[in-house]
């Protein structure tokens, strides 16, 4: 797709502007049509609390002690929590100049924290700044530099600055001429200065052709500001080509199965913005550029219902989070488009205030796309075996119970990689008995040299052997081989050899096989096979529970959850000695949690051994 032809998509397709976004009503009816139904009457009320609340705070200030935190501590939770809380001032506030037009408090409020965002020094993270010209305070100041400005020289963009651009753009064109043309014309200087003269003058940038979220969020959300703030279509052709260029880098890190190796929440995020992207290039152009014609977007869009367990329980491998809310906007938004992709419950809409990073695009959209006519019940019963993820997924409610099942294969060098090929995660009714720890409190060193070294991401956090004392290791060689799947009515098998995984010269194979029985109260039988050139000083089958575990029977290990639903985990006490061991984790959020890692030690290791374990709910 060349420039000359989007260009004359662009030259012949819509104006920029509110229009936009409004194809089938005008505004002033839809924000009538949301402060008037019952069909948006919890999400008004949210938002009225959040905004309520934040009038009666003074906008926060991102101090200099908050911004240099980061580089003297690696900590970024103090610095980002007043970023994002900024952030969700604005969108509070944006939403209720259109709810509650007459009430002055929210104009003026949303007002003075625009004004306040562009004063920011910058709209990046620091974590996303190290070695650029932002935080580079050394003699680049010279009063015989060329460069009189750090933005001259290389102006960072990052996942947050351009989505900070996108949520200007749209927010002005909402507003339209009730909001001053001083502060129009500041987000104009501040969208042109930080995103798109650095986009096409000082790029490429490093997320250009990378394969993961990055590409799409900041690519999306600058050619998203672009295509409602850009009349001129040189210019305007120019950003969109090198969009498309990068979305297409975004696709090609996702399979054809569809899967993001990151889980439903990074799915939200990376695919969301390419699906906001898409959907203002289609209307701008009225159809002529179409990314929704497209087998593997078609793919993508079924994900998000082949990665729930139960309820908002998730498969949550990687750095996921284990419970998670869909953006209901998004999710209609796709089901609308594609018949095969199903609405979520209803029961899952993530509130207004969830978004931890507050980002205005999901939110708008959770009120934009919501259709009322579409009524998500509860996840349907399914098997799902996502080949290029390597992922095998089963939902089962056989009458007595809800429960689920999902494994992986896969390599160690994932987008947000855990080392963790052979990992699983059991539930039964809403309880997670055998769990992945998902993500931890991202830091500098956490993406960083002991990325490892953190439980939740190394395999001493996850459901798979320690073997001869030694963890996994990362890297793309270390990766399930062999690997053969069966789905049935009554039983599913995966199996695959991850003996790569632990680099061990005298670990000659290593087979592991999973069979999972959906009968009335479904058990899955655990087995592993290992070859060895030389005997083994240790073996050890790990399991990882959030669920304090009963090691009092001889050959059963019991996990049992606040509601009553029991898990028994039965081995062969001839041949295997359980322990557990208490550890804790600090979550994505900085909280201090429990896990329990149960292990089930070998006692007389041979050349060739065979372990198995049975979990049987009850």
């Amino acid at each position: 797709m060349n420039r000359a032809f989007i260009r004359a998509s662009l030259e012949n397709g819509a104006p920029s502007g509110a229009a936009l976004l409004f194809p089938s009503e005008d505004q002033a009816q839809f924000w009538s049509r949301v402060s008037t139904s019952a069909d948006y009457e919890a999400m008004v009320a949210e938002i009225k609390s959040e905004g309520l609340r934040l009038l009666g705070e003074p906008i926060p200030e991102l101090r200099y002690s908050l911004f240099t935190l980061f580089e003297t501590t690696g900590s970024r939770l103090a610095y980002e929590r007043v970023y994002f809380e900024k952030r969700r001032r604005l969108n509070a506030m944006a939403f209720l100049t259109q709810l509650e037009p007459n009430d002055e408090r929210y104009r003026t409020a949303l007002h003075d924290v625009i004004w306040s965002i562009c004063n920011e020094y910058t709209w990046c993270l620091p974590a996303h700044l190290r070695d650029s010209a932002e935080t580079d305070g050394g003699q680049a100041f010279a009063i015989d530099s060329p460069e009189w400005s750090r933005r001259e020289r290389r102006t960072a963009i990052d996942l947050f600055s351009a989505e900070t651009g996108f949520a200007l753009c749209e927010i002005a064109c909402l507003a339209g001429s009730e909001l001053p043309p001083l502060l129009r014309s500041r987000i104009v200087e501040e969208v042109v200065q930080r995103l798109f003269k650095p986009y096409l003058l000082q790029g490429p940038y490093f997320w250009e052709t990378v394969d993961n979220n990055w590409a799409s969020v900041c690519a999306g959300s600058i050619a998203s500001a672009a295509l409602l703030l850009l009349d001129e279509t040189e210019r305007l052709a120019e950003i969109v080509e090198k969009a498309l260029g990068t979305m297409n880098h975004y696709l090609s890190g996702l399979g054809d199965d569809g899967a993001c190796l990151e889980g439903v929440g990074y799915w939200n995020y990376g695919f969301g913005y390419f699906v906001y992207f898409a959907d203002l290039l289609e209307r701008r152009t009225k159809g002529a550029i179409d990314l929704f014609e497209n087998d593997k977007v078609r793919q993508i869009a079924q994900f998000q219902q082949k990665a729930y367990l139960d309820g908002d329980t998730t498969v949550n491998f990687s750095d996921a989070v284990q419970h998670a809310n869909v953006q209901i906007g998004l999710s209609h938004y796709l089901a609308g488009r594609y018949p095969e992709t199903a609405p979520p419950p209803n029961a899952l809409r993530a509130p207004f205030t969830e978004d931890h990073c507050s980002r205005w695009a999901h939110a708008f959209r959770n009120l934009l796309w919501f259709d009322p006519q579409m009524k998500g019940e509860s996840w349907a019963s399914g098997d799902y075996y996502l080949p290029n993820a390597q992922w095998l997924v089963s939902r089962t409610a056989p009458g007595a119970g809800r429960f689920g099942f999902a494994a992986k294969g896969g390599h160690n060098e994932e987008p947000h990689n855990h080392n963790d090929i052979g990992q699983f995660i059991l539930t039964g009714d809403g309880e997670v008995f055998v769990c992945d720890l998902g993500s931890g409190e991202y830091t500098a060193d956490y993406f960083g040299a002991g990325r490892y070294g953190y439980d939740c991401n190394g395999s001493q956090g996850h459901s798979v052997p320690v073997v001869d004392g030694k963890h996994q290791i990362a890297g793309r060689a270390n990766a399930a081989r062999d690997v053969t799947v069966s789905i049935g009515e009554k039983q599913d098998e995966l199996m695959f050899d991850m003996a790569d995984a632990y680099g061990l010269p005298q670990l000659e194979s290593l087979q592991r096989r999973f069979v999972w029985r959906k009968s009335e109260l479904p058990s899955l039988t655990l087995e592993d096979v290992y070859r060895f050139s030389s005997v083994p000083g240790a073996i050890v089958e790990r399991i990882v529970s959030r669920i304090k575990p009963d090691l009092t029977l001889a050959g059963i290990v019991t996990l049992q959850s606040e509601e009553g639903r029991r898990l028994a985990i039965r081995y062969d006490a001839e041949q295997l000695r359980p322990s557990a061991e208490n550890h804790t984790l600090a979550d994505h959020f900085g909280r201090e949690t429990d896990w329990h890692a149960i292990d089930f030690q070998v006692l007389a290791p041979r050349l060739e051994q065979r372990v198995q374990l049975t979990f049987q709910f009850e």
